[in-house]
């Protein structure tokens, strides 16, 4: 047994894994390598020759894979969709996943008729074509950009082995990966090393500091402590007063994020978000304090409207590279506390 269920691996036979599609690949006659490595996926694909398949559960740093040549497949909510497919253009709200008609010329979308699709709302380039519409973008998109095709899905659910059988799914996925080249599949480690996905630990805000900010809280607690005691001797006790000015809490949190962007440490801020999020999320689904991502990320999606990849990605992917990606992973972390608590 593989334990726990690892969503779109080419290995995994539970319903969320693609064992399914990855055999029917195989069956055509298609190379399927499983990678488990940024590293190891561009030694593989290095020659621009293979068709580099990026799923939103593969928690990489995206940089290295941006610089490789060739065709690229890119499925669910990557936050490295800015570097990995900078020409596309991404909408805030997503789309529920469902049964939706192509409406576009795209011959691997045409061929397979209606999919289940959904996930992130996308906009291409000019020149790009976009399928199975949802809002004011497409659920898919495909275009060149000199280098290979890129093509960009909002979501992986046609391609798991619960729903294949849909639809035109198994049609859709095979039709996207069979292109005449070797596929290389890259998925998440088996045994992510300790730390590497943020907050699985129950790291809280304390532990996040940097160790010298730590050291200064505490040499200002001390010089305050003292003070007040040397004061306190001789002005008899404190006399209570009404300040002429009250200093909201969330002048706080808005100074501790001034911080953090003057010193570019979206990492750290990005890690902190995702560990106060994933503490009341595992309170309110009455997990345990020390519960990972295999039980916090299915619980949630049986509680919400949300894509499990998206919510995997969110809550334990790589941090964001810029500041407009980590204002976007604030906001959809409180949008998913906001959903769950007016269940």
């Amino acid at each position: 047994s593989r334990g726990p269920a690892r969503p779109l691996d080419p290995d995994d036979t539970s319903l969320m894994g693609s064992k399914a599609l990855a055999e029917l690949l195989r069956d055509r006659g298609v190379t399927v390598d499983r990678v488990d490595s940024a590293q190891a996926a561009v030694d593989k694909a290095a020659t621009g020759e293979r068709l580099l398949l990026i799923t939103a559960q593969a928690y990489v740093d995206e940089r290295p894979l941006a610089r490789l040549p060739g065709d690229r497949l890119i499925v669910g909510d990557v936050f490295g969709l800015a570097a990995l497919a900078p020409e596309v253009r991404t909408q805030a709200q997503p789309a529920r996943p469902r049964s939706r008609d192509p409406e576009c010329p795209l011959p691997a979308a045409r061929a397979a008729g209606s999919a289940h699709m959904g996930g992130v709302v996308l906009r291409g380039p000019p020149g790009s074509t976009g399928c199975y519409p949802a809002g004011d973008g497409h659920t898919l998109v495909s275009y060149s950009n000199g280098r290979g095709v890129t093509t960009v899905v909002g979501d992986g659910g046609f391609m798991t082995n619960q729903r294949l059988a849909e639809d035109g799914n198994a049609a859709l996925a095979l039709n996207l990966l069979s292109t005449g080249k070797p596929v290389t599949w890259l998925v998440p480690p088996e045994n992510p090393p300790p730390g590497e996905l943020p907050g699985e630990q129950g790291q809280s805000m304390y532990d996040l500091m940097p160790g010298n900010i730590r050291w200064t809280i505490y040499m200002a607690i001390i010089a305050v402590a003292l003070a007040a005691f040397w004061r306190g001797r001789r002005l008899g006790p404190v006399v209570v007063e009404k300040l002429p000015v009250v200093v909201r809490a969330s002048e706080t949190v808005e100074g501790r994020g001034r911080l953090y962007r003057a010193r570019r440490a979206r990492e750290r801020a990005a890690a902190a978000l995702r560990a106060g999020t994933i503490d009341r999320l595992t309170a309110r689904l009455g997990l345990g304090h020390g519960a990972g991502p295999q039980e916090v990320v299915p619980a949630l999606a049986a509680r919400t409207v949300e894509d499990p990849h998206r919510l995997g990605a969110a809550l334990y992917g790589p941090p964001p590279t810029d500041d407009a990606q980590l204002v976007e992973l604030a906001g959809y972390l409180d949008m998913i506390e906001r959903q769950l608590s007016e269940l």
